[in-house]
């Protein structure tokens, strides 16, 4: 079962997302040297990404190896050479590498994304807010979109629960990243979906040039203040409070301008997930629980002015086209072809012999 999956990690499948980490980190760079500006590594509240990824693939790891060395092992000594062996036996270098280029490639795509973002309102200081605003009425009947929500779902244990769904997506991505790098009978679903996360974050990079806006809750602030403070509410204030600092002297701050509305990431990436969750996983349980969190997902984005409709339609979009890229890029397709190809040579050559036996039969003297 794992052998296919070795052949086909290490013929190229993450030359896809390579390719775009180098165009998005040359982009990033470009406008780097023009504003004068240098490259960040986004500190979340998780630590560094350089260090947050490595150590979550770090910990999955040692939860696929740790616990099959302790049934193996009778003592200290030998619980300590049979995680090396185990291991070896799992993990060798012709396995560890593509899931090393995998996370470098995301990582990479990922630091360019955050600094596109971040120069966003200097590159493209015009917003079409008002524009969005007045589309986001017109789609929801004159009325705008959050305010409808407001009144059919309520503004106090829905906030919350919604802020939770919000706030997941910041774990969601890295852990989500990590369990595809380490599945072993899964490692060409996983370039897949790796691949997929890079193009996501650098659709989404661009998609934030080509209409620069910050989304209802900025634009229109009046019409959350019914809402409790949340995660999301606190959330949100930081972000302004960067992005204001970052907008007085963006050379005098460490600060990253991390506010754009068009295209939804969080509906885009979600999404992704839940498309390549559908072709690819056998358990019911886990596809239905994505569809449910991209639901949850996308009412968030409305429900807290992140997004406006708008935003969320061009998010599904940029999920769509990642994955189709991706699917073609790390040769998903191809081989699904084959295997159906396969799968219908099979049925066909079973039933000319069964046809061959039976006019053979009917043909023979035993049969007369």
């Amino acid at each position: 079962m794992d052998e296919p999956a070795v052949r086909g990690v290490r013929d190229g499948a993450y030359a896809l997302a390579v390719v775009v980490a180098l165009v998005s980190g040359a982009a990033a760079v470009t406008c780097a040297v023009f504003l004068g500006l240098p490259l960040r590594d986004p500190d979340g509240f998780l630590g560094p990404t350089y260090v947050r990824l490595p150590l979550i693939v770090a910990l999955l790891l040692a939860a696929d190896v740790l616990p099959r060395a302790l049934l193996r092992a009778r003592s200290a000594r030998a619980f300590a050479e049979q995680t090396v062996l185990i291991a070896r036996e799992r993990w060798p270098w012709r396995r560890l590498r593509p899931a090393l280029i995998g996370l470098a490639a995301f990582y990479g795509t990922y630091v360019s994304y955050r600094n596109l973002k971040h120069y966003l309102p200097m590159l493209r200081p015009h917003l079409v807010d008002e524009e969005l605003l007045e589309l986001d009425r017109t789609m929801a009947g004159g009325i705008a979109p959050a305010e409808l929500l407001h009144d059919v779902l309520g503004t106090g244990v829905a906030a919350h629960v919604l802020s939770w769904v919000y706030l997941a997506f910041l774990m969601f991505v890295p852990v989500s990243l990590g369990l595809a790098l380490v599945s072993i009978r899964r490692s060409i679903h996983a370039s897949w979906y790796v691949t997929a996360l890079c193009l996501n974050w650098a659709l989404g990079a661009a998609s934030y040039y080509v209409l620069p806006s910050r989304g209802p809750v900025y634009a229109e602030p009046q019409l959350f203040w019914s809402l409790p403070e949340t995660g999301v509410s606190r959330l949100q204030d930081s972000l302004l409070v960067s992005r204001s600092i970052v907008l007085i002297d963006p050379h005098a701050t460490e600060r990253m301008q991390s506010i754009a509305a068009f295209a939804s990431l969080h509906v885009s990436i979600i999404f992704t997930a839940a498309l390549i969750g559908q072709l690819t996983l056998r358990s019911v349980a886990v596809r239905t629980l994505l569809w449910v969190f991209f639901v949850l997902t996308v009412t968030a984005t409305i429900y807290f002015g992140w997004h406006y409709i708008v935003d969320d339609i061009a998010g599904l979009g940029i999920g769509v086209a990642a994955v189709l890229l991706a699917g073609w890029g790390t040769g998903q397709f191809r081989r699904s072809a084959t295997w159906r190809g396969a799968a219908a040579r099979d049925r066909s050559w079973g039933r000319p012999r069964t046809t061959r036996s039976r006019r053979d039969r009917e043909a023979s003297p035993s049969a007369s």
